[in-house]
């Protein structure tokens, strides 16, 4: 089985010494490929695009290789990158948006929405075959992306101060008129004609806009997922993109043996992923076949186990499920970077996300408290190399 992936990754630009975001993007595009890296919304931000790829190996070689760019760049400057749905000492405010007429015309518009939009994501791309069987995955999907975001939750502290959530970040995106779950269409035209009334209406400015869940690209022929945190460890985002692309062609399998049923209720989504956001791997999940209440472990496997025959196809497999096994053992990325505001401060948190984004891991026992521990490198991560047929290069 031969289905592609592609992944979008936003990550955070950070004053190293304070842990402030700084609205320099400008200034780190000029020092890497325009290939490959864009700017954002906002100039504290910048945006890389994978290579698209047939195994996780090779989309966890490319993620590596682009962070180490990144980082490198970023260093020359003094600056540092981080992905996390959010910075823990963000300001509220980063100066004028990156120069764009639209993203311009969004500020004008949203005014404090977009001000606010200091968050970065996790955005996962698969192979479909066309977009009347992207609309058809999207509603037999849209019951299990909350798992994916709980996998995913790294935005607990927001300018300072813990939110109580795991992320964040996801009440911050919801705020946008076209973010949450995706409706049920019949086809591609009813799909579209739904997005064409949002834009007749004044409501969004173009089909770019929609910031469901999970949509059909409005420029490639795949489906993507947006509703992840940005995510610390490379890891991380290769056990999205795997049980991402497992959820496609699970359902596309599904949907070839007839019509998938659906009772059109889609208020507990929106609920399931409020669920997801509050408690990440640490708490109780919505269960998608039950509609009930249960333990995130739980509802994780019961994921694995209905997707094992499409990783299986895959060859994804044993890494998946390796990374699975560590996810639920150490937690989610908010629980980590929890724990180190508990025992030293915020500014550690930003030391931990440098130091994971980068592929290192920080031993914080060896750093007395209060402490700079982690500068930008010059010459950037030392990345793990992977070896095909060989997960645990991935999961370790």
């Amino acid at each position: 089985m031969n289905v592609h992936i592609g992944v979008e990754e936003e990550f955070h630009l950070l004053e190293v010494e304070r842990g402030l975001l700084v609205p320099r993007a400008e200034q780190v595009l000029r020092r890497l490929p325009g290939r490959g890296f864009t700017a954002e919304l906002h100039q504290s931000t910048v945006e890389s695009n994978s290579g698209v790829h047939a195994s996780l190996d090779s989309l966890y070689a490319d993620l590596s290789h682009t962070r180490h760019r990144l980082d490198a760049a970023a260093s020359s400057l003094g600056l540092a990158v981080v992905a996390a749905g959010t910075a823990p000492l963000a300001p509220a405010a980063t100066g004028p948006p990156t120069a764009d007429a639209r993203y311009r015309r969004m500020v004008e518009e949203y005014r404090r929405v977009a001000d606010e939009q200091l968050i970065c994501s996790a955005q996962v791309h698969v192979d479909v075959p066309d977009r009347d069987t992207a609309v058809g995955v999207m509603c037999a999907i849209s019951p299990w992306l909350p798992v994916l975001l709980a996998l995913s939750a790294s935005s607990p502290f927001w300018q300072g101060a813990d939110t109580g959530y795991a992320s964040w970040r996801t009440l911050v995106w919801q705020r946008w008129p076209s973010a949450g779950p995706v409706g049920c269409y019949t086809d591609a035209a009813e799909y579209d004609a739904a997005v064409d009334e949002l834009v007749q209406a004044g409501i969004i400015s173009d089909p770019g806009m929609i910031y469901y869940d999970v949509r059909p690209s409005a420029h490639l022929p795949t489906l993507e997922l947006r509703i992840c945190d940005a995510c610390p460890r490379v890891e991380t985002v290769v056990l999205i993109a795997g049980l991402f692309r497992a959820l496609v062609t699970d359902a596309r399998d599904r949907l070839a043996a007839g019509p998938v049923a659906c009772d059109g209720h889609h208020e507990w989504l929106r609920g399931a992923a409020w669920r997801a956001a509050r408690s990440g791997l640490e708490g109780a999940l919505v269960d998608p076949e039950t509609r009930r209440e249960a333990s995130a472990a739980r509802v994780v496997r019961k994921l694995l186990a209905r997707l094992r025959p499409a990783l299986e196809a895959h060859g994804d497999w044993q890494t998946v499920d390796a990374l699975t096994r560590r996810a639920l053992s150490e937690g989610s990325a908010a629980r980590r970077i929890r724990r180190v505001a508990q025992e030293e401060d915020l500014l550690a948190c930003v030391d931990v996300l440098i130091a994971e984004t980068r592929g290192e891991r920080r031993d914080r026992r060896t750093s007395p408290p209060g402490r700079r521990k982690t500068r930008p490198s010059t010459t950037g991560p030392t990345v793990a190399s992977t070896a095909s047929g060989a997960p645990e290069a991935i999961a370790r």
